[in-house]
């Protein structure tokens, strides 16, 4: 599973003009399956989500995770959509392959099992629409951008 994981102030993804997803402080997570993936990358790729220590302590270094924006136990949002694109070969050519991405049934099921366990473990999960053509806005923190790849 690949991920692109963004510091966020607030984001939000609009389809059609109409917000379907919106968070405040927190972590847009573009997220893409690949063919070899399973539940258990999921799950792996959820935790490291979850724990993730990239929000800054009272001394400014990044000391505390997703689940614990302030110290005190407040947890910020996560804004989770599915981005296929994060697959993509450019090797071959300008025009990427994206064979590198799960087929789509696969895909959904694994984007919707993700949403499903982050629900389950989180209590501020929005998200977007797969396969929907989305507009994601976002105010990036820092900016703080990470890529994750788990196998």
């Amino acid at each position: 599973m690949i991920g692109v994981i963004q510091r966020v102030r607030e984001a939000r993804v609009d389809i059609a003009g109409r917000t379907v997803g919106a968070i405040g402080p927190g972590l847009l997570v573009l997220a893409c399956a690949e063919p070899a993936d399973t539940q258990a990358q999921v799950e792996r790729f959820l935790a490291k989500l979850l724990k993730l220590r990239i929000f800054s302590d009272d001394a400014g270094k990044m000391n505390r995770s997703v689940q614990d924006l302030d110290g005190r136990g407040t947890p910020g949002g996560l804004l989770i959509v599915s981005q296929f694109t994060l697959a993509a070969d450019v090797s071959g050519g300008n025009r990427p392959s994206f064979t590198g991405a799960a087929p789509a049934a696969q895909g959904r099921a694994l984007y919707d099992l993700l949403v499903a366990r982050a629900r389950a473990a989180h209590p501020v999960v929005a998200t977007g629409e797969f396969g929907a053509d989305m507009q994601v806005h976002l105010v990036n923190d820092g900016p703080v951008t990470i890529p994750l790849r788990i196998a």
